[in-house]
């Protein structure tokens, strides 16, 4: 697509809209890592100088493109969490369902933890002030629904509701670095076996870093 030069704010919000959604469907082919300006102002129909008159760096346009993530998918969260809930259940098989149902959410979007393995290391570096604090608020704010949505269906959790999604997060972009090999470690893989011993299958691993979390948390009866 090509874009003539925008003259109203309605237009600038479409030009910026546009640089999202093809960052995005770029993310849907290769990892954080591999997004580079130049391919998304190719892609896009923009000068590398104009996409930068609307996001100051590539990190700004990732940072603003996991938040909107974030919200969305809290919002399909919610409905996750709300089908098949039972009060019946005894505050353990609440928190192994609540684990159940945040590693299964979280593996099912390799995008999203992708982004999330990248934020302290490399989205939040080049870019500015003001842009981290746009960033940082809008981390609290989804953190914050987070952890209601939790708390809601594990009261017993109470104020570490934070923290723990917190550490989900965090989890979830540490594993997800390692759950999808390059080929050159595929192959050593397939070539040695044995080797491949400790390879990490994202869902598995996330669920029992989160009942490890949670029974930490979880009062003692």
């Amino acid at each position: 697509m090509t874009f003539q030069r925008a003259r109203s704010e309605e237009q600038r919000e479409l030009r910026r809209r546009a640089i999202l959604d093809t960052t995005s469907a770029m993310l849907d082919e290769m990892p954080v890592a591999e997004v580079t300006l130049n391919e998304l102002s190719r892609r896009v129909g923009l000068a590398k100088t104009a996409v930068l008159r609307y996001f100051e760096s590539r990190e700004a346009v990732l940072l603003d493109l996991m938040d909107q993530r974030t919200a969305v998918w809290l919002v399909e969260l919610e409905r996750e969490l709300a089908a098949g809930a039972d009060p019946c259940l005894s505050a353990v098989q609440r928190a192994e369902r609540t684990a159940d149902v945040l590693s299964r959410s979280l593996a099912a979007r390799t995008v999203l933890c992708d982004l999330y393995g990248a934020q302290g290391g490399v989205l939040e570096h080049n870019v500015s002030v003001e842009a981290v604090r746009r960033h940082k608020r809008a981390s609290l704010d989804n953190l914050a629904v987070m952890a209601g949505l939790v708390r809601r269906h594990l009261p017993e959790i109470g104020d570490q509701a934070e923290t723990f999604c917190l550490h989900v997060l965090l989890v979830a972009g540490a594993l997800s670095a390692y759950s999808s090999p390059p080929p050159s470690l595929l192959a050593v893989y397939e070539s040695e076996p044995e080797l491949a011993v400790h390879r990490v299958d994202l869902r598995p691993a996330l669920r029992l870093s989160i009942i490890t979390s949670l029974v930490g948390m979880l009062p003692r009866s």
